[in-house]
């Protein structure tokens, strides 16, 4: 008993503990000092700065990989100058302003300058001056964009020419400037100072789309998509020289040399034409005779498969780039066909697309592609053969250097150091000079 008692004392205590110190929290839940500090703790603290994206080493494939692709910039308007003092502005209309209408007195003292966004922007081409055209089908125009300064001329619409639905563009060594018209079923000829000279090809085109030049043979290469044909002319008399393809079968041809609705062409140092034949989901090859080579690719999402192909270029050590329009994917090919590389994705981040529809490649190894969606041209910089070479020699001689100087064991020789895994050689065509390339994985 008296051990139970004490328990029960005991038991007792605690609870009179318990309750005062239950009543001393109480109080100080109360307190206004305390209240106070706990409203300032549950204040949200101001949303920090999303941090900016990086595009200043953005390139493809990725490290440790040796790149050949690296991302630049992009075009889709002209840059809106600030306003140093309001002033009224007389409004232009839409199409005044879209077509490239310049800007009245009044706009120029306010100090600003409309904003001629790109609409669908479909072909382009880089004269010898660095300066890139672009062929916009809703706009009605031909925007020309300096790339270092960011300046913006155009060829318009009711003022230089009369332009119904522009397609293909494309410029010769003497900077003449060739458009396409696929409404008024003709190409247009500019001079190098972008007057009209002169149009061809009524009564034989049909939605006349991409064009190419061969300067070696003066061909000039129209991909006419409504005859699913290919019309090569002569490039200084206009004169009709042959057709490649069979017309009149309404898009239903598969046959190798055979074409269902070819959107654009391209031509390499050899004088070979390649074709995106669009609705085939393949890319067709034909000598400078226009003689069927081979075809590449078919319908599908993997790699080296289509999902209507557009736009097609060709670089300087042969590569075959193909731009894919439902898969947003540019991807690259020798020319026999072997896929070395694929960027892209739907999306609007450097390297992603939507609607991608055409690509070019200029003499600085530039790569220019369009998008229809988002009213957008990129701009990339192609990794040669030769550079990624260099590179990889480079990356070789500095491994070995690190291995001639790292100490061994005298009873072991030390372990060999291979250079970071980079991609294979790939074997140069026999046109060929540079060394052999350095495969993008």
């Amino acid at each position: 008993m008296p051990e139970l008692n004490q328990n029960s004392m005991r038991r007792t205590s605690y609870i009179y503990v318990a309750a005062a110190l239950l009543a001393l929290l109480a109080v100080t839940w109360a307190s206004p000092a305390i209240a106070g500090d706990q409203k300032k703790a549950a204040t949200p603290a101001k949303p920090t700065e999303a941090p900016k994206l990086d595009i200043s080493n953005i390139v493809w494939p990725q490290p440790p990989a040796i790149a050949r692709l690296r991302y630049l910039d992009y075009f889709s308007a002209q840059k809106p100058e600030p306003v140093k003092e309001k002033t009224k502005v007389e409004k232009k209309s839409w199409m005044d302003r879209m077509a490239g209408i310049s800007p009245d007195d009044a706009a120029k003292k306010a100090g600003t300058k409309p904003r001629f966004e790109l609409g669908t922007p479909y072909g382009m081409a880089v004269d010898s001056k660095g300066m890139l055209y672009v062929a916009d089908t809703k706009v009605g125009a031909v925007f020309i964009f300096n790339p270092e300064s960011r300046d913006t001329g155009f060829i318009k619409h009711g003022i230089d020419a009369k332009f119904g639905r522009i397609f293909g563009v494309v410029i010769d060594d003497a900077d003449r400037l060739f458009v396409s018209d696929g409404q008024y079923n003709h190409v247009l000829v500019f001079n190098p100072n972008h007057k009209l000279e002169g149009a061809f090809g009524e009564g034989t085109m049909n939605d006349p789309a991409g064009l190419a030049i061969d300067e070696e043979n003066r061909f000039l290469y129209v991909a006419n998509t409504g005859t699913d044909q290919v019309l090569v002319y002569d490039a200084d008399t206009f004169k009709l020289l042959r057709k490649i393809g069979t017309a009149g079968k309404q898009h239903t041809l598969t046959t190798p040399g055979d074409f269902s609705s070819p959107t654009n062409v391209a031509v390499d140092k050899d004088g070979n034409l390649f074709v995106s034949d669009t609705l085939n989901d393949r890319v067709e090859v034909f000598d400078a005779e226009g003689v069927f080579v081979r075809a590449f690719g078919k319908n599908g999402d993997g790699p080296g498969e289509f999902a209507r192909p557009k736009g097609i270029a060709v670089d300087c050590d042969g590569h075959v780039w193909v731009a894919d329009a439902m898969t947003n994917r540019l991807q690259v090919f020798t020319p026999e066909g072997d896929l070395r590389l694929v960027i892209g994705g739907f999306g609007m981040l450097p390297g992603e697309f939507q609607a991608l529809t055409g690509v070019t490649i200029d003499k600085l190894n530039r790569v220019f592609t369009s998008e229809q969606l988002l009213g957008r041209v990129q701009m990339f910089r192609y990794i040669t053969n030769t550079e990624a070479q260099a590179e990889y020699d480079r990356r070789k001689a500095e491994v070995a250097k690190k291995a001639a100087q790292t100490p061994t064991d005298d009873k072991k020789p030390a372990a060999p150091i291979t250079a970071p895994e980079t991609p294979k050689p790939v074997p140069p065509t026999a046109a060929q000079a540079a060394p052999a390339a350095v495969k993008a994985q």
